[in-house]
């Protein structure tokens, strides 16, 4: 259909049902972290095996499936790959809760990754022919609300679950909804023409059919950017330790200040609820009124949050009493998401409508394998060889390393993608592809 004749209503429902796919996706991937100290207890495992299992083993295949899956929804039925993707992921998490050992553990939460590795990239591509380039940032950050969202929920579900029945009960109760919802993604979505909205058109062969530029030569177009690369490296050093907190903080709060799973489980929800999803809309609202008249406010914007964060990181992590600490994780949840809008958002409009689905799954190949896989993984690493120092405080000052140091290295990234990123806006108009 051509989302140029969908009406107001009708994209509004496609955004928040896409909103509610990824709300889904970070509670099946959140989950973990809430019932890390459990699963730690019952299999006698190190930090660094349980950032392994929350990091790596889901990223590698969550990264390296998304290429394949992405060239897929350039040329296939997006609504179909993100209803198989759905199903599977939410199958595999309640898989999770019938482990009885460590490696049961890796392959579930693997076959979790897998499934969530068709969601952003056809996702990303359908909502940016849905809405027009000056919408864009507002409608993907609209779309990355799942990530607070589903986190809060993932913390909250988990924590509660596990308290009143135990962590395997979490996992099957908020894997099982997820089969309902793909259904619904099959049977509502309409699938969209690509380009409507965009100067640009979908490019053709010579006998009219669409063209499909090829895996190398997009790769190529993208890494020659100056901008998507500093953009990239960027949000892949701010995922890194956004990533190892998510991973690590509930641990954390049990730890250092002695909160049960399920009231860490309450505060970390509501922080995500409040400061989260306000950030991370933040993020994207801004830059699309403001980077009207220059667009390296796109990259400025993520540039300036992240700079504010580190201060608070500081705070955090040194607090000595537990609720001050988590009121002080409240302004570092909003600062932290709002990278991810303008981020999208540039990825998408960056380049031709028909390697849509690619850009995204490229730049979150890049995001998660540094950032997802080896975030939680780092932070882990780091607590097991601070331990002998600080014993049980080991996580804290693991945590207060990451987050201030890969924070400050991603600001400078922003800044020198910001330099370039008004030339390369044109670069597509101009590109030729295998």
């Amino acid at each position: 259909m051509n989302p140029r004749n969908a009406s107001p209503a009708y994209k509004r429902y496609v955004l928040v049902l896409l909103v509610v796919v990824y709300v889904f996706n970070f509670v099946d991937r959140t989950i973990l972290s809430i019932l890390l100290e459990p699963i730690k207890a019952e299999f006698d495992l190190s930090d660094t095996q349980l950032g392994f299992l929350s990091g790596l083993a889901f990223a590698l295949f969550y990264t390296f499936l998304g290429i394949p899956i992405a060239r897929w929804a350039d040329r296939g039925v997006r609504r179909s790959i993100i209803s198989l993707a759905v199903l599977t992921w939410s199958g595999m998490t309640s898989l999770t809760g019938l482990a009885t050992s460590f490696s049961m553990l890796l392959v579930a939460r693997i076959g979790v990754g897998v499934g969530e590795a068709g969601c952003s990239p056809p996702a990303h591509s359908i909502l940016s022919d849905y809405f027009p380039p000056q919408r864009r940032a507002t409608a993907l950050a609209t779309y990355a609300l799942g990530i607070p969202i589903g986190s809060g929920i993932g913390y909250l579900a988990g924590g509660w679950l596990a308290e009143w029945f135990d962590w395997r009960t979490a996992f099957i109760v908020v894997g099982l909804p997820g089969v309902l919802l793909a259904g619904v993604v099959r049977l509502t979505l309409r699938e969209p023409m690509r380009g409507a909205y965009d100067a640009l058109p979908v490019a053709t062969t010579d006998g009219g059919a669409p063209a499909h530029p090829s895996l190398m030569s997009v790769l190529w177009f993208m890494l020659s950017l100056a901008s998507f690369r500093h953009m990239a490296i960027g949000a892949a050093l701010h995922a890194f330790y956004g990533y190892g907190a998510g991973a690590f903080n509930p641990a954390f709060f049990v730890r250092s200040h002695g909160l049960s799973v399920g009231e860490i489980g309450t505060w970390l929800a509501v922080i995500g609820f409040t400061g989260g999803v306000t950030g991370v809309y933040l993020g994207g609202y801004l830059s699309d009124r403001i980077a009207q008249q220059d667009a390296r406010w796109y990259m400025w914007v993520p540039a300036i949050s992240t700079t504010i964060y580190v201060p608070f990181a500081f705070l955090l992590y040194l607090w000595p009493t537990p609720h001050a600490a988590l009121a002080l994780a409240l302004p570092g949840a909003l600062l932290g998401g709002m990278y991810l809008g303008p981020t999208f958002a540039m990825t998408q409009t960056l380049v031709r409508p028909e390697m849509r689905a690619l850009a995204s799954a490229i730049l979150l190949f890049i995001i998660n394998l540094v950032g997802l896989g080896f975030g939680p993984q780092g932070v882990g690493l780091l607590s097991d060889l601070l331990q002998p120092s600080f014993g049980v405080e080991s996580l804290r000052y693991a945590l207060l390393i990451t987050g201030a140091t890969f924070a400050v290295w991603s600001v400078v990234h922003y800044v020198l993608a910001a330099r370039t990123i008004r030339d390369d806006l044109q670069a597509k108009f101009t590109a030729r592809f295998d």
